[in-house]
C-alpha cells in the first residue's frame, strides 16, 4: 500500500482459501485431504477477522472508496460466506466501504472502461474463464474496452491473453503446508497491488515477497 500510487478506489481482492479449512477438522471439505492447522479453529477465525479488518483500515487511510471482495474457495466455501456477511454488517454504516455479498462465486467490478473479473479458480480453469465472465457480466464486459480476470487456487503465477481479456493466476504469500510440500506443489510466494486506469487499463504494479515483509518488520 505504501509503495502503490494514489488512487480513488481500492479493491481488496481476497481470491479464496483465506481460511485453510472449513470445519473443526483440518481437512478439505470435498476431498478430505489432511491439512496443517495451528491451534483451535476459533482462534484462527479470530486472527483472520483481525487481519482483514486491519487490511481494510489501511486501505481506508489511502483510498477514498474501498470495495471488499472475498471469493469462495474450495477450502472455505462456508467460511467465505460468513466472512462476506460479517464484514457487510460491520461496515454497514461506513459509506466508503462496499462489501460484495454475491453468493455466486464469480465477481466483477467496472472501473470506467476497465473491467475487472474475479474467481477462485476451483470451478473453471483460467483458459475457460473469459467466456464465463463475459456471459455472466454482459453489461460490464460490453461497456469495457480492457478486461482483466484474476484467479488464485493453484498458487503459482500464470498469465495469458485471450481474444476477450487477460487472465492471471496469482501466487500467495503463504508458505506451502505439508500436503502441498509432500505432493511437490511448490511455487514462488508474493502478493501484488495492481493499479488500473479508468481509460487505459493496467498502468502500474507493485509486488512484494515474504522476504521483503520480514526485512521491513526487522527494521522497525
Amino acid at each position: 500500500l505504501e509503495q502503490s500510487p494514489s488512487a480513488h478506489l481500492g479493491i481488496l481482492a481476497q481470491l479464496g482459501d483465506f481460511l485453510h479449512y472449513d470445519s473443526l477438522e483440518a481437512v478439505t471439505p470435498r476431498s478430505g485431504h489432511q491439512l496443517d492447522a495451528d491451534s483451535r479453529a476459533q482462534k484462527m477465525i479470530r486472527v483472520g477477522i483481525r487481519v482483514l479488518r486491519r487490511c481494510i483500515g489501511m486501505m481506508l487511510d489511502k483510498y477514498a472508496e474501498v470495495r471488499v471482495l472475498m471469493a469462495e474457495g474450495n477450502h472455505d466455501p462456508v467460511s467465505s460466506a460468513w466472512l462476506r456477511e460479517t464484514f457487510k454488517m460491520y461496515y454497514e454504516n461506513e459509506p466508503r466501504v462496499t462489501v460484495e455479498i454475491r453468493p455466486d462465486p464469480y465477481y466483477a467490478v467496472q472501473w470506467g472502461k476497465t473491467g475487472l473479473f474475479f474467481h477462485h479458480g476451483h470451478l473453471r480453469k483460467p483458459e475457460q474463464l473469459d467466456r464465463i465472465f463475459a456471459r455472466k457480466f454482459r453489461d460490464i464486459y460490453g461497456a469495457c474496452e480492457r478486461c482483466y480476470g484474476h484467479v488464485g487456487h493453484l498458487h503459482h503465477r500464470v498469465a495469458h491473453e485471450t481474444p476477450l481479456m487477460e487472465i492471471e493466476q496469482h501466487p500467495t504469500l503463504a508458505a506451502a503446508d505439508a500436503y502441498a510440500s509432500r505432493n511437490g506443489f511448490l511455487s514462488s510466494r508474493s502478493a501484488a497491488v495492481i493499479t488500473y486506469d479508468r481509460e487505459y487499463g493496467e498502468v502500474a504494479r507493485v509486488r512484494i515477497s515474504p522476504e521483503m515483509v520480514k526485512a521491513r518488520i526487522g527494521s522497525e
